[in-house]
C-alpha cells in the first residue's frame, strides 16, 4: 500500500468559527436587529447555494442585500462575512508534525470563496498542503460523493490510503464508505490519539 495521505476538514477542526459575528456587524448597517440577521442567516438556503458553487459571490451578495436590507458595498459585506475565524492551535501544531514526518496532507471543506480567500491571507499554515478540494470549486457538498471522487483524484490516493478527519458524523461516514481511514474529530487529544492507534504519530 502506498503510504497513506491526510485529509483535514476546515471549519470546527483546523479553525473555528462563528456567523454571529457576521450578523452584529451586518446588523450595524441595517435596519433589522442582530437576532433577525441571525436567525437570516442560520435558515438561509442560500449559503449552502453559495457553498455548492451555485451562486457567485455577486448573487450572493444580492440575496443577503435583499434578505437583510444591508446597505454597505460588496467588498464591505465580504470583510464582515469572511472574518469570523480563529485557529485551533493543537491541530495546527498536529498538521505540522504530520508534514515534519513526511506525509502529504489536503483540506477538503464545504466553503465558498470568501471564507477561503480569507484563510489564506491571514492563517500561514493553510499554505502548507498539497492540495485542496472546495465545495464551491467542485460543485458539490459533503457527503456528495462527487466531491470525495475529486478528492481520490487529486490526492491519487484510493480506500484506506486516505486518512480523513472531520468534525460531522455524515461526512465521516461517506468516507467510510469509500474504505476511507475515519476519525470523527471532537477534540484534539482524541484524534491525536487515534492518529497514534494506526501508527500515524
Amino acid at each position: 500500500m502506498k503510504s497513506p495521505v491526510i485529509v483535514f476538514d476546515l471549519g470546527k477542526v483546523l479553525v473555528d468559527f462563528d456567523y454571529s459575528i457576521t450578523a452584529r456587524k451586518i446588523a450595524a448597517r441595517c435596519q433589522k436587529s442582530f437576532s433577525e440577521i441571525a436567525e437570516a442567516i442560520a435558515q438561509s438556503h442560500f449559503i449552502i447555494d453559495y457553498e455548492a458553487g451555485n451562486l457567485t459571490r455577486a448573487e450572493f451578495f444580492r440575496h443577503v442585500q435583499e434578505t437583510t436590507g444591508f446597505g454597505g458595498t460588496l467588498d464591505e459585506f465580504g470583510k464582515f462575512f469572511a472574518d469570523i475565524f480563529w485557529p485551533i492551535p493543537p491541530m495546527i501544531e498536529l498538521h505540522a508534525e504530520l508534514r515534519r514526518r513526511g506525509f502529504k496532507t489536503f483540506i477538503f471543506s464545504n466553503t465558498n470563496d470568501l471564507a477561503a480567500e480569507h484563510i489564506r491571507r491571514n492563517f500561514p499554515f493553510f499554505r502548507n498542503f498539497d492540495g485542496y478540494i472546495y465545495s464551491y470549486e467542485v460543485h458539490a457538498l459533503k457527503p456528495e460523493a462527487k466531491i470525495y471522487e475529486a478528492l481520490e483524484r487529486l490526492a491519487g490516493r484510493r480506500g484506506a490510503e486516505i486518512i480523513y478527519l472531520d468534525d460531522r458524523p455524515e461526512n465521516v461516514a461517506a468516507g467510510a464508505k469509500r474504505g476511507w481511514r475515519t476519525i470523527l474529530h471532537e477534540t484534539p487529544e482524541k484524534s491525536c490519539q487515534t492518529l497514534t492507534a494506526l501508527g500515524i504519530l
